[in-house]
């Protein structure tokens, strides 16, 4: 009875809320009593909604309560410590909402160790033990805590479901193939489990490999943005410097015309002041002058007169006004006409200049020209086998099919291919009749001087030899150029050169959705060449432009 009453106790002043002894204890105007710093937590989180509520009867209060230590609850809290009782392992041990709740125990449930699959029943550590101790329990399975056992018994014979139906693809009982799974493939569900681990195992290895693959494309695309990063700041590094040093260079120019219009200016006015300075001395003497003649003018005495009029009536003749010309007022007019002349070549030159680095930067693809040596097993390309045949309404008159329209050849004479409106008309190349999307891999087999292997959307141009037809040449298209001297890539009319080992055979693998084009060198071992990552916009179509003499083929894959 002592125990019981113990028990009591223990139940009665523990925290709802952290399932421990009671720290602190308050309560609320409801009644219940939790830790104080358990209830002023929950009660924090609710303040956004401007009313509080008990835990345990969802009971609200408005406005938030003030919190009062319950003294008697504090008091029995100390009494049982001094006992040597610990109860916050022991209440942990308690099943919370989101708990599997052992189905032995009655009144406060305990979390569930284990469930078991004969039973159907989950149990706590303590009514676990018979598990554990009984010979017949021990060959029961036990599995985690959970709460869907129930799913495993059989809705209409009450019985667990041991078997499983291929036939309906569904688990049942081993009543069930009595009556409405009658005639049925059955199986014992263990058996079908192993099967179908066996069948998830593959699954996960496929789902680790294209991890590997696509974090190892993810790598390349880094390396990308660290090239494309590293050129973009060498190339304004580098303009920079070209801007600045012409800055420099105008400014130096400014300097220059400055100086030498001022030079200029002062020499002129110096000019013009001295030829100034000499009128005004030129015109104090005829002022002079004049008053001795108005004073001779005056004299009464006629021997006077007569005798000094030849000595002041003779003049010196001016030498300046007849070199004095005046000039329009346009001294530098030159000077100015000559440096907006060239303002304008200048700005010209930007202009055009600009209007080059502005088309470099449309429509670009992603190019990774120069890859790291990618050695990669073929088999991990042969998941994705694409057949590809050509359609004869595409191929130039000189383009002989054959192996099933898998193979053309580059012929002297023209073939009696009928007239049709998807048919290259100056451009010795064919397009497949397969569109491409999805994750596809192909491979081309080619012989003599020369082909280029290529993918193209269907509105490519067919008509003449402008870049809007010729692989590689325009935008709705990309090709890789073979021949015995190696590889280049072109799109829109930019030619990368490529690396890689020779080969003639080189595979081709597309993810559509994922915008990756690659080409690889095919031999014992796979070599990646070329990797473009981009949109694609439309279902592509796989290509081939032969040079004279050669043939190419695609391969049937195995």
């Amino acid at each position: 009875m002592a125990q019981k009453g113990v028990q009591l106790e223990e139940g009665a002043i523990s925290c709802s809320v952290c399932l421990d002894l009671l720290k602190d204890p308050v309560t609320i105007p409801c009644g219940h009593s939790y830790c104080k710093n358990c209830i002023k937590s929950h009660w924090d989180k609710e303040d956004v909604k401007k009313t509080h509520s008990c835990p345990q009867c969802r009971q609200s209060f408005t406005p938030r309560p003030v919190l009062v230590k319950n003294t008697m609850l504090a008091f029995l809290v100390e009494e049982l410590k001094k006992t040597g009782l610990q109860a916050a392992p022991a209440d942990r041990c308690f099943a919370g909402p989101e708990d599997v709740a052992c189905d032995v125990c009655t009144g406060r449930k305990r979390k569930a160790q284990n469930s078991c699959l004969v039973c159907l029943a989950s149990y706590c550590e303590k009514h676990l033990q018979p598990h554990h101790d009984v010979p017949p329990l021990k060959k029961h399975k036990l599995v985690e805590p959970s709460e869907k056992l129930q799913e495993n018994i059989c809705s209409r014979h009450d019985e667990a479901m041991k078997m499983f139906c291929r036939t309906d693809q569904q688990c049942i009982c081993y009543l069930c193939p009595v009556d409405e799974h009658k005639g049925h493939d059955t199986v014992s569900a263990a058996a079908e489990r192993t099967e179908r681990q066996r069948e998830l195992e593959g699954s996960r290895h496929n789902i680790q490999q294209r991890i590997q693959d696509r974090e190892e494309d993810v790598k390349l695309l880094q390396q990308e943005v660290e090239v494309i990063n590293g050129s973009a700041d060498k190339a304004v590094e580098h303009s920079r410097k070209i801007l600045t040093q012409l800055i420099c260079l105008i400014q130096k120019r400014r300097s220059d015309v400055k100086q030498q219009v001022r030079s200029q200016q002062e020499t002129e006015v110096s000019r013009v002041k001295e030829l100034q300075e000499k009128l005004e001395q030129e015109i104090t003497e005829l002022k002079r002058k004049d008053a001795e003649l108005k004073k001779l003018s005056h004299t009464e005495d006629h021997n006077q007169f007569l005798h000094n009029y030849p000595s002041l009536s003779a003049l010196s003749e001016s030498t300046h006004s007849s070199s004095i010309k005046i000039r329009p007022l346009k001294y530098f007019e030159d000077v100015t006409a000559a440096v907006s002349e060239v303002r304008d070549q200048l700005e010209d030159v930007l202009t055009e200049t600009w209007i080059n680095i502005s088309l470099t930067e449309t429509q670009v693809d992603v190019l990774l020209s120069n890859p790291q040596p990618e050695n990669k097993t073929r088999a991990r390309f042969l998941k994705y086998p694409r057949e590809i045949t050509l359609d004869p309404n595409t191929a130039h008159t000189q383009l002989l099919l054959s192996e099933g329209n898998r193979k053309v050849k580059r012929i002297n004479r023209k073939q009696s291919y009928s007239s049709h409106p998807d048919r290259f008309t100056d451009c010795h190349q064919v397009l497949s009749r397969e569109s491409l999307t999805g994750c596809c891999y192909w491979e081309v087999e080619w012989r003599g001087t020369g082909v280029e292997i290529a993918v193209a959307y269907k509105n490519i141009g067919r008509a003449g030899r402008s870049d809007e037809c010729v692989f590689g040449l325009n935008d709705k298209s990309w090709s890789l150029y073979c021949d015995n001297g190696g590889y280049n890539f072109y799109r829109n009319n930019v030619e990368t050169p490529v690396s890689g080992p020779r080969s003639s055979r080189v595979g081709v693998y597309l993810d559509h959705s994922a915008g990756i084009l690659s080409f690889y060198s095919v031999s014992d071992t796979m070599t990646l060449l070329h990797r473009v990552q981009t949109t694609f916009t439309q279902p592509l179509y796989a290509g081939i432009l032969v040079y004279f003499d050669s043939t190419a083929e695609f391969s049937k894959l195995k």
